[in-house]
């Protein structure tokens, strides 16, 4: 096992892939020293003098300026290094595209829907139109759920607080949502709960969904029934007698659409975790399939690496305007721009926005972008595509979902137990953390500096997926609430 690594050798930083103590010895590459100081796993310690304003490189990238001279040996991290970053910026494509080569496909057991889309769930889900009529929701789910125990299908309720007393952007971004949710081929059936009164009403979203199948899309108005729960315990009764007969059949991998994301980071986030799912994602792009990348303030300080993988000029100047306008998003609202990483990120070992956002992007392999998407779009493109969401974990899980991920791949260093509308495997960055939270961690990534080969664990997560989208249970989920956040834009009245 390795106890520390240079990652790119342009690097004047290396990490600690364990718990080091001042004095240790380090010999890199013909030379050696000794610590100065004790190195927590995760954390940076410098490979040589450097100067005051002098550039941190790790990833081979810049990640930020020393504050104050720092010798060989010592501990880099936010007491002596700051961001680089500045605000709006012009870029120049420059563009480093690589074709990847085309891999022998492979099949999943998957749902065909009516409108040909594919699914890898068949449950129930209740969704409600706006936050009043939540507790109905929960308790229509429970008394299904306990009366249907063992049947194979489960009602799933996804409340919220919105839905009504919104403006502009922000309750069209809810409705967006809803019907997004509303139209996902992993539900079996769909039960609609409105109110009667609110903005985003029933006849409202209809409108937003367009074509849909009606004998699996049923619609309630509470206002208008005498008991509303009644009613709605029938209509999933007829949803259930629909579903109970549908069957899996082989699918194609070049149908699934897995989203990328990542939380809770530390230092071996973008060493071992991050780099294996962009490994995943190139192998599933090159069998035909697609991968949506999002958390986009967490791509500031790397924008310029992802810009110039775009396929052609069109899609560059796309995500050169994803990039700014989220930037102006944050201005608009008095906000600071590199208010990053987290409390959590710094104690894994993360310093600064670019540091986490080098290690962020590794998720994104080294396929080329082919589309860049507006919050709740539906893929168009199939490849590697760029999803307009914000870097929070349950609303950037929720949007790549709302844009047709039937898997999210979420890697972490520290943990987390939350779900999302679909499938959300947790890929630990280090086996400390996979051993203490087996019922949170789902497949472990730190393997990777303790010597097992990256590409044969690519492909082994790779497996697990395709098992995962044929219908294995994962440990996040069988939830009754799974948990969602729409992204919130403005004004509540």
């Amino acid at each position: 096992m390795l106890d520390y690594i240079k990652i790119n050798k342009k690097d004047n930083v290396a990490v600690a892939l364990k718990n080091l103590g001042a004095g240790e010895e380090i010999e890199l590459e013909g030379a050696s020293f000794n610590l100065k100081e004790d190195i927590p796993q995760g954390h940076k310690f410098a490979l040589e003098s450097i100067s005051a304003n002098q550039e941190i490189i790790k990833y081979g990238m810049v990640i930020g300026l020393s504050l104050s001279n720092i010798g060989r040996g010592d501990w880099v991290h936010t007491h002596n290094i700051k961001t680089s970053l500045g605000d709006i910026l012009n870029y120049k494509y420059e563009p480093e595209v690589i074709e990847l080569k085309k891999m022998e496909p492979s099949t999943f057991n998957g749902y065909r829907r009516k409108d040909g889309k594919v699914g890898i769930r068949n449950d129930i889900w209740i969704i409600p139109t706006v936050g009043c009529i939540n507790s109905i929701c929960n308790k229509l789910a429970m008394d299904f759920n306990n009366e249907y125990r063992g049947s194979g299908i489960e009602t799933i309720t996804f409340t919220h607080p919105y839905g009504c007393s919104q403006m502009g952007d922000d309750q069209e971004n809810t409705r967006k949502a809803l019907a997004a949710l509303i139209s996902h081929p992993n539900a079996g059936g769909v039960l609609v709960l409105g109110l009667g009164c609110e903005n985003s009403s029933i006849e409202t979203l209809k409108e937003y969904l367009r074509d849909y199948d009606k004998d699996r899309i049923k619609f309630i108005q509470c206002q208008d029934e005498e008991d509303e729960y009644l009613t709605a315990k029938s209509e999933l009764k007829e949803l259930y007698k629909l579903i109970k007969s549908d069957k899996r059949e082989t699918i194609d991998s070049s149908e699934l659409v897995v989203g990328l994301k990542c939380g809770g980071s530390d230092g071996l986030s973008g060493i071992t975790a991050n780099p294996l799912v962009g490994d995943f994602s190139d192998i599933l792009i090159a069998k035909g399939g697609t991968t949506l990348l999002t958390e986009v303030p967490e791509m500031f300080g790397a924008e310029t690496s992802l810009m110039n993988r775009a396929e052609s000029k069109e899609v560059f100047e796309k995500t050169v305007n994803l990039i700014n306008d989220f930037k102006m998003y944050f201005k608009n609202h008095n906000q600071t721009i590199y208010e990053n990483p987290s409390p959590g990120n710094k104690d894994g070992g993360i310093s600064t926005l670019e540091d986490k956002s080098n290690g962020c992007i590794q998720k994104s392999g080294s396929a080329k972008i082919v589309d860049v998407l507006a919050y709740a779009e539906p893929v168009k493109v199939k490849g590697l595509n760029l999803l307009n969401a914000p870097g929070n974990d349950l609303v950037s899980s929720t949007a790549l979902a709302l844009s047709g991920a039937h898997i999210v791949l979420f890697t972490t260093g520290r943990g987390t137990p939350f779900s999302s509308p679909v499938p959300t495997i947790k890929i630990s960055s280090n086996t400390a953390l996979y051993e203490k939270k087996k019922k949170w961690i789902d497949f472990n990534a730190g393997q990777i500096v303790e010597d097992v080969n990256r590409e044969e664990l690519a492909l082994k997560l790779f497996e697990y997926v395709l098992q995962v989208a044929s219908g294995k249970k994962i440990n996040s989920e069988g939830n009754l609430n799974q948990d969602w956040a729409i992204f919130k834009q403005g004004v509540t009245l």
